[in-house]
């Protein structure tokens, strides 16, 4: 018995030992942890937020149309103000850079080696919770995609992890975060994927999943397990495939619409800055027009999911809900111009919705016999506007699907999100994600293929077995050194360092010869200071020289000032630098997920 027991114990302590030491169970633990605890902080988000909501406008519910109702106008209108006097103090000493959202992780992704300071995406958290809870018509899951990246983000940090990995875990904490914001575990895995990563390689998915599912327990525990959105029982799937071109023209139809919200969205900010109006106060100034739209319009206040199911319970008017798709837009725009914390995926969702709406109650009203219901097409709306604008329509697809619990419609929804996000894509060639980028000098194009190249610097790629000659060297020395140059040129330099010209063997097929007993030499025949990049330029800069300059190769100089020639770069050898950091950059996506002896020790 005690021999049994003994064996026992041995075999535990084997196989712990051996998980231990395991890159794939520990990387799929730490996806747990990071999975549980972004679940968790998006549950502490929502907690906040009703608490904010509870102290400004005396309920904490979404129900924010029907209970407004019975609040004085006063506090309608002073609620957001006030509380964007409040946001406009947090940002100026909490976040000096404004509020950080999607944008910022994607580019931390990609640019910054995954790194978010946890405290970075708390005061984010807090400064949205504020905003969302006063009344400002922005949404909440992008603030919350932002706090649960900074949560894996610490956790890679703290364990000194590869930039590959920490990657990895950034994913983990933003799939989490939208898993438990949506109750959408397929969604979160995907726009994880689609969005911030970048790339769908097992490396990535396996613990990307793990952490979408850690999320979905808990917030489903919390908050039980129940779709966002239901469906009138009178939408039962699609009614013909007659009906297909009525979804096509929607997507159309929410493509305009998505750049409308996308263009109002960018240009917004800058009228508020031409404005010139104090950073602390614009808040509180847009918080007022938000509250004296609300008397009229409350459906316009917070994230809006009360009037959104209105729209697909199909119980708003059609002038009402053309009215709320111009008001949102200007009421968002404001908002995040002015400087208030909170993201866009809600506000397309309630666009998308009223555009949906709005187009159903049309099309049923010419042929009630092919419609599928007014309901029906704003889902399908919803899809479509929100796909568009964040450039995920394979997220969006998965989040409608699931926030509704409806499959019926899937291929209505697949076909008008397609529409739409290719318009959007042809016509403005970014999502809004990447347009906001785009206006702070960022583009992600190439991503973490462009970080690699980024690396390389001439002084890593550069020959050394140049040869020079003096200025007055005479034509039959210049003649011989070319002979043996590689490239058939040589460089002209000064007190022996000094680049100053360059000969190539055209040039001496061109030689003047001298006058009277003068020969000439290399002064006569050089090119005066050609272009030269130095050790430091990086391949891309190396490219566009010899493009422009229309050379193959080119000197390299430890500096424009000093001149001082230190090698050369041939274009073969900038083009292979460059296949090499492409591929360095796809192995590492293929194979370096779970390579956790690839620490940073700094």
């Amino acid at each position: 018995m005690q021999s049994i027991r003994t064996r026992t114990l041995a075999l535990v302590r084997l196989l712990g030992r051996r998980i231990l030491r395991s890159d794939h169970w520990v990387l799929s633990l730490l996806a747990v942890i990071i999975g549980l605890a972004a679940a968790g902080g998006v549950i502490g988000f929502r907690t906040l937020l009703d608490q904010v909501q509870l102290l400004f406008h005396g309920f904490s519910s979404e129900a924010v149309v029907t209970l407004l109702a019975g609040e004085p106008w006063w506090r309608i209108v002073l609620a957001p103000a006030v509380g964007g006097l409040v946001v406009g103090v947090m940002v100026r000493y909490l976040l000096p850079g404004g509020p950080e959202g999607v944008p910022h992780v994607m580019e931390a992704s990609a640019l910054k080696g995954a790194r978010i300071p946890l405290k970075t995406g708390l005061m984010a958290a807090l400064v949205s919770v504020v905003s969302l809870g006063v009344g400002a018509s922005n949404g909440r899951e992008g603030p919350a995609v932002h706090l649960g990246a900074s949560i894996g983000s610490q956790v890679a940090r703290r364990l000194r992890l590869s930039e590959n990995l920490s990657r990895t875990l950034l994913g983990c904490g933003v799939a989490a975060a939208v898993a438990g914001s949506f109750n959408a575990p397929f969604a979160g895995v995907f726009f994880a994927l689609e969005v911030v990563v970048g790339h769908y390689t097992l490396s990535a998915f396996a613990p990307i999943v793990i952490a979408s599912v850690a999320a979905t327990v808990l917030t489903r525990a919390h908050y039980g397990n129940f779709p966002a959105f239901i469906l009138p029982e009178t939408v039962d799937g699609i009614v013909s495939i007659l009906e297909f071109p009525a979804f096509v023209l929607l997507g159309i139809v929410s493509a305009a619409v998505a750049m409308l919200f996308m263009w109002t969205t960018v240009t917004a900010q800058d009228a508020v800055d031409r404005l010139n109006l104090p950073r602390v106060l614009r808040p509180a100034i847009a918080g007022l027009a938000i509250g004296l739209l609300a008397l009229q319009f409350p459906h316009i206040l917070g994230v809006g999911y009360e009037a959104t199911d209105m729209a697909i319970k199909e119980t708003l008017p059609l002038a009402l809900m053309i009215t709320l798709i111009v008001l949102k837009i200007g009421a968002t725009a404001l908002c995040l111009g002015a400087g208030f914390g909170g993201g866009v995926f809600s506000p397309s969702i309630f666009i998308g919705a009223m555009t949906g709406g709005a187009f159903g109650l049309l099309a049923t009203m010419v042929s009630p016999e092919l419609s599928s219901g007014q309901g029906a097409y704003t889902l399908v709306g919803m899809g479509s506007v929100a796909g568009a604008v964040l450039g995920a329509p394979i997220s969006t697809i998965l989040i409608i699907f699931e926030m509704s619990g409806d499959y019926k419609l899937t291929i209505a929804v697949m076909i008008s999100v397609v529409v739409a996000s290719t318009i959007v894509e042809q016509v403005i060639g970014k999502s809004l994600f990447t347009w906001q980028l785009a206006r702070r000098g960022i583009s992600l194009r190439g991503g973490r293929d462009l970080q690699f190249v980024g690396r390389i610097r001439m002084g890593d790629v550069m020959k050394d077995d140049y040869v020079t000659v003096a200025p007055d060297t005479p034509l039959d020395e210049v003649t011989a050194c070319l002979e043996r140059a590689r490239y058939g040129e040589v460089f002209v330099v000064e007190d022996g360092c000094r680049l100053v010209g360059v000969i190539t063997t055209v040039d001496l097929m061109h030689a003047e010869p001298g006058q009277g007993d003068v020969a000439p030499t290399a002064s006569d025949l050089q090119h005066r200071d050609p272009p030269a990049l130095e050790a430091n330029d990086g391949l891309e800069r190396a490219i566009n020289l010899m493009e422009g300059a229309g050379e193959s190769h080119l000197p390299v100089v430890e500096s424009q000032e000093s001149r001082r020639l230190i090698g050369f770069v041939h274009e073969h050898d900038v083009m292979l630098a460059y296949h090499r950091a492409i591929v360095e950059a796809r192995a590492r996506d293929r194979t370096g997920g779970f390579g956790l002896a690839t620490r940073k020790h700094d």
